[in-house]
């Protein structure tokens, strides 16, 4: 059935896009085209009313329908799938009548509008997972229903909005949780500990904030910050103890600490180990970065780096670990450090 449905939209897609633009009677007053596009909206003709709806506003810019004209020509936009369209016309009814009487319906289509671009023909079909998705429109109808409900908090499309409002921030605490996930399977742990703080502090009586204590908790551990991991499980127990991510009363990681041996290491269980294993807290990222800022100074020409008092260029003493490497035993070298 889902395939039939893709097939009738894409028919319908290429018919429209084939047919030409329809031209509307020059001939006809201002009543008359009012009337034809109502009943172009009762017949859900949209793009037949929106033709109908810009001649009348053009032609009659002072008439009698002009604003409310103005106003019909958001919703047929909405409903005829043309989101910036409709956006742009909100935000000009907006700014040319902030004082008339039905601005809050410019407000709150404007929402709606947002709030529906994410749900494409292909999710009305198929099972997508909103909370993965690019969270930018969900993000700019929270923001435009919040200014509705500010602003007009006693107009009627208040309460729906404010509905809307809460759906949308869990939607957005989810999508949060989905990126630190991310990053803990990146091993991104600071990134992950902050992705879960956000939460925590912005998105407080959504369902995320424990799972955002999760991330941090799972975070902080890794990264052997033993206090913070410590305080941050005791307030998941305290408020979450159902968490999913505690078992019997103990934290149970979601991500297995990852392997970053190499594949000699792994085939020699250890006993060759072409890289040595990184300190508590260091990542090979920042050993990256390190050798960067040793390799660019290493090549820094000999008439910029800083002389003495003679002329002489002042050279910088050599660490102790870097001079112990030159008095390895040949057995040391046999072994690859093995049994140093």
């Amino acid at each position: 059935m889902q395939v039939k449905h893709l097939l009738l939209i894409a028919i319908l897609a290429l018919t429209a896009a084939c047919s030409s633009k329809e031209v509307v009677d020059e001939n006809l007053s201002e009543v008359e085209l009012y009337q034809q596009a109502q009943t172009d909206l009762d017949n859900n003709s949209y793009t037949s009313a929106t033709a109908k709806l810009k001649a009348l506003e053009s032609r009659y810019p002072f008439g009698r329908y002009a604003d409310q004209a103005q106003l019909e020509l958001i919703y047929a936009n909405y409903k005829n799938a043309e989101p910036e369209a409709a956006k742009s016309a909100a935000e000009r009814f907006i700014r040319l009548h902030p004082q008339h009487p039905n601005v809050d319906y410019a407000y709150y289509l404007k929402g709606l509008t947002s709030f529906d671009q994410d749900v494409g023909l292909l999710a009305r079909f198929l099972p997508l997972d909103m909370t993965k998705r690019d969270p930018g429109a969900a993000r700019d109808s929270y923001n435009e229903f919040a200014q509705l409900t500010s602003r007009f908090p006693n107009s009627r499309y208040s309460p729906d909005a404010k509905q809307r409002m809460i759906y949308l921030r869990n939607l957005l605490a989810s999508y949060e949780i989905h990126v630190a996930d991310y990053y803990l399977t990146r091993q991104a742990y600071v990134a992950a500990a902050n992705r879960g703080r956000y939460v925590v502090e912005n998105f407080q009586e959504t369902p995320s904030v424990g799972d955002g204590l999760a991330v941090m908790t799972e975070a902080y551990q890794r990264l052997h910050l033993d206090e913070l991991a410590a305080t941050t499980l005791e307030t998941l127990k305290l408020n979450y103890p159902n968490h999913p991510s505690l078992v019997d009363g103990q934290f149970v990681p979601s991500k297995d600490e990852a392997d970053n041996r190499s594949w000699l290491s792994k085939a020699t269980l250890g006993l060759i180990e072409s890289r040595p294993p990184l300190p508590p807290g260091e990542t090979r990222a920042n050993q990256d970065v390190q050798r960067q800022f040793q390799d660019a100074k290493d090549s820094i020409p000999n008439e910029l780096k800083p002389k003495d008092e003679n002329g002489d260029v002042i050279e910088e003493e050599e660490h102790e670990s870097e001079a112990n490497t030159t008095d390895r035993s040949w057995f040391s070298y046999m072994t690859f450090g093995v049994f140093d």
